[in-house]
């Protein structure tokens, strides 16, 4: 995965969204994090030094004083809602998994220039497809005049690409929670 951005709103009460989008494939993953571990990530991939080690930072030297190095981070699960990851990392020639939130595996991810995957069943679960955006003549010419009303799930679903196409990646997430809960 590869980190898009992050993205936030006045309505968001202070969080971010943090916007993982696939390598090699088209499907976009927004988690929701906080302030805090926002800015950590902010710094980091803005290349910008605070003159004193941020939390992050000194995770990263206390990694590094211990001889070890983080080799991947592996978003791994999303359980009501809330996402859970493993920092991988070798100590002694063993491999060590640690349970963390995907904020914190990720801020040091970036700081180790690690890559950071996503398991397969949370793509499918929580991934937003990002699709070209249609001309309006084909979105027009699709449009047949004795179509019925929408439902309400094909209304969500329109509203979601709409909100994936502005870029508001809270909006989207909250809209493919409601789709989810209608498919049942």
């Amino acid at each position: 995965m590869d980190i898009l951005g992050l993205s936030t709103s006045p309505s968001s009460g202070g969080a971010y969204a943090l916007i993982l989008s696939e390598s090699e494939g088209n499907r976009r993953l927004p988690i929701i994090i906080g302030t805090f571990e926002a800015q950590a990530i902010a710094l980091e991939l803005e290349n910008i030094k605070p003159p004193r080690p941020m939390t992050h930072d000194l995770l990263k030297n206390l990694v590094v004083s211990f001889n070890s190095k983080i080799g991947k981070v592996v978003i791994n699960d999303l359980n009501e809602g809330t996402f859970f990851a493993q920092i991988h990392y070798q100590k002694d020639n063993k491999n060590i998994e640690l349970d963390a939130r995907p904020s914190d595996a990720i801020a040091l991810a970036i700081r180790f220039k690690a890559p950071i995957y996503a398991d397969k069943k949370v793509l499918d679960e929580a991934g937003i497809v990002a699709e070209e955006t249609m001309s309006k003549a084909e979105q027009e010419s699709d449009f047949d005049e004795g179509d019925k009303e929408l439902t309400q799930l094909e209304a969500l679903e329109k509203d979601l690409q709409m909100a994936i196409e502005t870029e508001n990646y809270e909006k989207a997430a909250k809209l493919r929670d409601q789709i989810q809960k209608l498919k049942g």
